[in-house]
Formats: structure tokens, sequence, C-alpha cells
């Protein structure tokens, strides 16, 4: 089984005096600056992939999109495999294992040095092709599959024990996979403004017609809600201790600014620094 490959654990980004972010290495250094842990929850349609990565980058911190980790493991059922989603909405148990072979085989790992990070998978970009309509489809019923659950959580915490700061977004973050997440969000809006906000976002990429058709994307969202909310493992629930964010009617950097107050709110100074101070930038 390849594991998600992640970068050592002497090296970490710090956010620099001009606002740009420094990778910082110490080899052979015992001082690691501080674990730094912000989970992201909510359902689509709410911003969170958007928001980590502003937050994450004016924090000077890495993110991590876990959504895009089950939507390559779409792509991998579409494309490899060839599953489709039952009559009754889920995939079927042969498939599942299947999947989950197929997947515990992959080397998965994110390019950090790009803005967003890029996901691969066998040197294949991902990021393009997990947003297309047929890996949509199939997303929500492959997140529930439980043996793939937890090959995706023990990656990452790979991730996250070699990149110990992190804002990281998705579904269960807050929930199960980071329990002792240094501050907690659950990021909340009406399923009729998650699918305007859908809709929008199609048509200004010049897709039209039944693809961006407001009222099925609304069914579409109410559906994936509810078998979200309702699979046995990892379901989406807000989590213990996490503050509940409203975004119905924030823009995205009204989001950003709110949950960057709550953090810098929330956790001590030299967290947020990292105790790397102004001699460690650049050593």
């Amino acid at each position: 089984m390849t594991s998600t490959q992640v970068t050592p654990v002497h090296e970490f980004d710090a956010p620099a005096r001009a606002g740009r972010v420094v990778r910082v290495v110490f080899p052979g250094s015992s001082w690691m600056p501080q674990r730094l842990i912000i989970t992201i929850d909510g359902p689509a349609g709410t911003g969170k992939s958007t928001v980590a990565r502003e937050l994450a980058r004016k924090l000077g911190v890495d993110f991590l999109d876990t959504g895009s980790m089950y939507r390559a493991a779409a792509v991998i059922a579409v494309e490899r495999l060839k599953i489709r989603v039952g009559g009754n909405g889920e995939i079927d148990a042969a498939d599942g294992a299947r999947l989950v072979d197929e997947v515990g085989r992959v080397d998965m790992h994110f390019d950090w040095s790009k803005d967003p990070p890029d996901l691969l998978c066998d040197g294949r970009s991902m990021m393009r092709r997990i947003r297309d309509d047929d890996v949509t489809k199939i997303v929500s019923p492959i997140a529930g599959i439980a043996a793939l659950r937890h090959v995706m959580v023990r990656r990452q915490r790979e991730i996250a024990d070699a990149h110990q700061r992190l804002v990281t977004e998705g579904r269960d973050q807050g929930s199960e996979v980071f329990k002792d997440a240094d501050a907690k969000f659950y990021l909340s809006a009406s399923p009729e403004v998650r699918a305007k906000r859908r809709a929008e976002e199609l048509k200004a990429k010049h897709m039209i017609g039944p693809m961006a058709d407001e009222n099925r994307i609304l069914t579409e969202i109410i559906e994936r809600d509810r078998s979200d909310a309702s699979r046995d493992v990892g379901p989406l629930v807000c989590p213990e201790g996490a503050e509940r964010v409203d975004t119905s009617f924030m823009s995205i950097d009204e989001v950003v600014e709110e949950l960057e107050r709550r953090v810098r709110r929330k956790v001590s100074a030299g967290q947020l620094a990292g105790e790397a101070g102004d001699g460690a930038v650049g050593r």
C-alpha cells in the first residue's frame, strides 16, 4: 500500500514581513514550531475550500483540502474501475472494496508549492477533473464507504504529522480526524443560497443548460446533505467545541476576516507565529 507522500517534518511555512510565505528549514534541529491545527467543517456550497485556503495564507500555514482527496477517489472510481451508483443511490459493496484496494495503491500527494496545493494521483493533477459533473454525482456515496474513510483519515493524519501547521477543511475534520484541533469552525448556509452560488459559479464558467439549473442543483444539494449526515462513518455534524458561522449573507472576504479574528482571539500569539520570531525566517 502506498502512503500519502509528505515532506520532512523539519520544514514549515512561516509568514515573512512582506506577507509572503517563506519555506523555513532547520536541518538536524530538535526545535520545531508549535503545532497549529484549524479545522473548517460544513456542507457543500458554504465556501469551505476558498475560505480555508485564504485563511491559511493569512496565517502563514499550509492548507489541506480533504474534499479533493475524496473527489480524486471518485475520479478513480469513474475512470479506472467504471463504478456507477446503483438504483438505491449507493455503491455496490464489491465495487467499494475494489475502490478501497485501488486507492490504497495510488501514490496520492499534494504539491505544496502550488496555490492552492495541487493534488496528484500517480503523477497526474486532479484539480481540474475533480469538479466535473460525473465526479460530483458519485462523490457522496463514495465518501460514505467506511473502509475508504479509514484510509483517508489515516493519510490526513500522516500529512498533519509532517505539516503540523494546517488549516484543514472537510466534513469530518473537527469531529473525527482532528478532535484535538486548536480551533474548530462549522460553516453553514441555507440550501437555497448554496444552490444559487453553485449555479452562478457554473454560469461564470459558461456552463449553461440543465447542468446550471438552480432547481436541479438545489435538489442535489438537499440529497447530498441527507446522504452526508446519515452515513455511518464520518457523518456531517457540527464538531464538539466548533464555532458556527452562517455564511448565507457574507462574502468570502468577510468570512475569512471573521475566522481570522476568532483564531487570533483563541490561540496564543506565539502559536500563530510558530515561535519563529524575527530571526527564524530565512535562517
